[in-house]
């Protein structure tokens, strides 16, 4: 009872991950898988490194369990022969001889544990879940580096505007699909955000999701950052599309992707396979690729900037995001978000939110999107004033201000309708909102 206790602490860790157990013992390898498929996604048995090769170019694990001494070569030799041709697993070396010579070679090697035999199944778990929980660290302590650079402030889709309910709708229909999806719009509307939406409505949520700003990594470089490379001619480091596997990738401004970058990643879109820089050995990828952009990559096509065949195989699914102006009804539950998050994030008091600054915030048009609504908000709180343009002197604060902004909003716009005679397209023109929106906010209230 004790024994299975030990064991159960391991599941968490060990549930997810792909093994390779590379033995020429059948005894060995039988105990080992035996121990290790219960608690594992995937093993692999391989009875010499010839046939670990071979499974190495068909498939993609975390770790590999290797025997150094083997019939032909030893497991440390074929380790370094596989780091040079692109292996980028783990490896824990099982050996009964453990003078410093091994030791010392099994460092240069790379190899992450060793264990002696003979041991208990315990010992070889505790060995598989150290490295992996190292290696787990690694890659989210990259990503999180990464999110920390970025600006993800309020990072989820606010509003139930009609527009935006119209976007979630397609994604709960695309969230359980492997297509890759392409988000259009101009910036500042929120293209990573539906693209986050996406994949945590997907069964890949508990997985990475690696956005990258393909306008903002040099073009010498960006080859290297998204499909790694070989490094000190002995390892592979990961690039963002190994970090990204069992996840979503999400390449955003993809119109800014160099030519032969592009040529590579429509080689990985059909093969689902990648090469690291300078390595031999093409790696097994399982990623669901995102794209966004906010160029039209039909006219790129056209002028010969962006591969017309690329451009097909990732417009499998647009999804159109909507502008700021066209999600009137919006613009309140997302002034309280960002009102909240900068007072709370410098320390600072939020500014009253009154129906004079509710409805003027409504009626600018926003060519900067959400975007330029957030950074508004931000310089407020942090010079303690609205604008003179949004500031508000109005009767009505707080909360009951935010409540009543849906009736502030009819009076304005039904007011400019009067102002036209009843003429809905010269309204939306001086409201500067789409006639769509002011029909649909007319029928509303004629309910």
């Amino acid at each position: 009872m004790q024994q299975l206790k030990a064991l159960d602490e391991y599941g968490a860790t060990l549930s997810g991950a792909s093994i390779l157990v590379v033995d020429d013992e059948p005894g060995m390898r039988n105990f080992l898988a035996k121990t290790l498929r219960p608690r594992v996604r995937r093993v692999v048995e391989a009875a010499s490194p010839a046939e670990a090769s071979i499974a190495l170019d068909d498939g993609n694990f975390d770790l590999v369990i290797l025997d150094n001494v083997m019939p032909g070569t030893r497991g440390l030799d074929w380790l370094a022969e596989q780091r040079r041709k692109g292996f980028f697993a783990d490896a824990i070396l099982i050996t009964a001889y453990a003078d410093l010579d091994t030791a010392i070679a099994a460092l240069r090697a790379g190899v992450a544990d060793f264990v002696l035999k003979p041991f208990r199944a315990n010992q070889i778990l505790g060995a598989v879940a150290r490295t992996l929980d190292r290696k787990y660290l690694r890659r989210d302590n990259t990503l999180m580096r990464r999110e920390l650079a970025a600006d993800t402030a309020g990072s989820r889709l606010v509003g139930s505007s009609v527009a935006l309910s119209e976007v979630r709708s397609i994604l709960d229909r695309l969230a359980p699909l492997p297509t890759p999806v392409l988000f259009t719009g101009p910036s500042g509307t929120g293209k990573e955000l539906a693209a986050r939406q996406l994949h945590s409505l997907s069964d890949r949520a508990e997985k990475p999701f690696v956005p990258v700003n393909c306008a903002a990594i040099g073009a010498d470089r960006i080859a290297e950052e998204l499909f790694g490379s070989v490094v000190d001619g002995n390892r592979v480091q990961p690039g963002l599309l190994l970090l990204a596997n069992g996840g979503s990738l999400l390449l955003d401004e993809v119109a800014q992707m160099p030519d032969g970058v592009q040529t590579a990643l429509l080689r990985v879109l059909e093969d689902h396979r990648i090469r690291p820089v300078g390595a031999e050995r093409e790696i097994p990828l399982n990623v669901r690729f995102l794209f966004a952009t906010n160029a039209d990559l039909r006219a790129a096509v056209d002028a010969g900037t962006f591969r017309a065949d690329l451009y097909h195989r990732i417009n499998v699914v647009q999804i159109a995001m909507p502008h700021l102006k066209d999600r009137l009804e919006d613009i309140v539950e997302l002034a309280v978000l960002f009102m909240d998050h900068f007072s709370a994030q410098l320390g600072m008091p939020k500014l009253a939110l009154d129906d004079e600054t509710l409805v003027k915030l409504s009626r600018y048009d926003w060519p900067g999107n959400v975007r330029e609504l957030k950074n508004l908000i931000e310089r407020s709180v942090i010079l303690g004033a609205f604008p003179d343009a949004f500031a508000g002197n109005g009767d009505v604060k707080g909360a009951q201000a935010v409540e009543d902004l849906e009736l502030v909003t009819q009076r304005h716009i039904l007011h400019v309708l009067d102002l036209c005679d009843g003429n809905r397209a010269e309204a939306a023109r001086r409201l500067g909102v789409s006639r769509k929106t002011v029909d649909r906010k007319v029928a509303a209230w004629a309910r």
